[in-house]
């Protein structure tokens, strides 16, 4: 029988926030923010010409035809998932784990949702065989699974799906006569961008994709939320675009306009923002290997990280030392891994997973240093694990685990 959470002690359906940077806004970027602070209008529902002309450039970049019309923005990736999905009909299916903020959305709206498990190569996208299974089992429940989320590279398991998984996935939800909406958040943060190959479902099936990109995921502080989506270029897609701007209008979810001009030259991707994007990235993908050394040390298991800000680890194997200290599910995980580390760690029961599943999301921010300076050491260091601050931040990270092992110390 599945485990749930007690009303009241944790409530599953408020979700974490995502990984922080860790880092000070970048300078350039703050100057735009403030150079348009005197402003006082805000967006129009779904983004201004110059915010979309930015977007379309962005995803032309990335092989991704796009026009002005074919894009919509809103004040964070939260509003913006919620009128998509509100635009859409039907069941929805998530694979699990997923974000923590995805399945609150369908549960506002009233809509099923169904998680389907994804292979153990990788999250963030269905097993295409279960996604299968799933989908025959809701229609014969009398359900009508319409909508497919998924995202190539993964929140909260930090893993790359390889093309192959995406396109069989993408190819059997496309069968069933599914929409998939692609969240690719964090798709610019690999963590070898040379040896990793994200392919958008959107590539693969471009009548049938819409794609969802959090700014902060790479391009913008999190204090100054803005999402971006990308409609398919096809005709049926207008009227999906314009029920979405009827339910960013409905919701007030507009940008302030000194946040869209911001957001509008970091998605113009000049040379400061990318190179910012480069050095965070290379800084939070040494960190999160190192941390995952400690991990396996320690006798947890974890898959190893190729994106993002994070890492997902399952403790099951330190279950008896846990079970010591107190910790028996997922929930007193978190409370106890928050504490220990003093900076929030949540469960796995947040994602999705099974309460009872010993399953945890890690961050790499906090291990950058306390200070905004000991951050922007850690950023221009040639090797940030040598700096003593990242070196003691690492040492008790590692202890937090090591001591789970059996025969470890109290």
């Amino acid at each position: 029988m599945r485990q749930t959470a007690p009303e009241g002690h944790g409530p599953v359906r408020y979700g974490p926030h995502a990984p922080d940077p860790g880092l000070p806004v970048l300078p350039e970027l703050a100057a735009v923010l403030a150079a348009a602070a005197g402003l006082p209008a805000a967006e129009p529902a779904g983004g201004g010409p110059v915010l979309r002309e930015a977007a379309c450039g962005y995803w032309w970049r990335r092989g991704l035809r796009s026009h002005p019309e074919d894009v919509a923005a809103a004040p964070g990736p939260e509003p913006l998932l919620l009128a998509l999905l509100a635009a859409h009909g039907g069941d929805v299916l998530l694979p699990r784990p997923c974000p923590a903020w995805w399945t609150p959305q369908a549960r506002l709206l009233g809509r099923p949702a169904y998680h389907v498990p994804t292979t153990a190569e990788c999250g963030g996208i269905p097993d295409p065989f279960a996604l299968l299974e799933t989908v025959r089992r809701v229609r014969a429940e009398g359900g009508h699974p319409a909508l497919l989320l998924l995202s190539v590279a993964d929140d909260p398991t930090a893993t790359v799906a390889p093309p192959e998984l995406v396109r069989e996935t993408c190819e059997a939800a496309v069968a069933e006569g599914m929409h998939i909406i692609s969240d690719e958040t964090w798709r610019d943060t690999l963590h070898r961008p040379h040896d990793t190959v994200l392919l958008s479902p959107a590539e693969m099936c471009p009548d049938d994709v819409t794609v969802l990109y959090d700014l902060a995921g790479a391009l913008a502080p999190p204090a100054w939320p803005a999402a971006v989506a990308r409609f398919p270029p096809a005709a049926p897609s207008a009227g999906r675009r314009a029920r979405t701007l009827d339910f960013l209008t409905a919701l007030g979810a507009v940008l302030p306009a000194p946040v869209a001009a911001a957001a509008a030259h970091a998605l113009g991707e000049p040379g400061e923002v990318t190179d910012r994007i480069a050095a965070a990235t290379a800084l939070h993908a040494r960190v999160a290997t190192a941390a995952h050394r400690a991990l396996l040390t320690a006798g947890a298991l974890a898959r190893p990280p190729q994106a993002g800000r994070h890492l997902y680890a399952d403790l099951g194997p330190l279950r008896a030392g846990l079970a010591a200290r107190g910790v028996n599910d997922s929930m007193e995980l978190e409370e106890y891994l928050s504490a220990r580390l003093g900076a929030p760690a949540p469960g796995g029961h947040r994602f999705g997973d099974e309460l009872g599943a010993l399953r945890v999301r890690l961050a790499t921010g906090p291990l950058l240093g306390a200070t905004p300076e000991e951050r922007l050491e850690s950023l221009g260091a040639p090797d940030p694990l040598e700096l003593p601050h990242v070196a003691a931040a690492l040492t008790t990270f590692g202890s937090a685990f090591e001591t789970l092992r059996p025969h470890g110390p109290v």
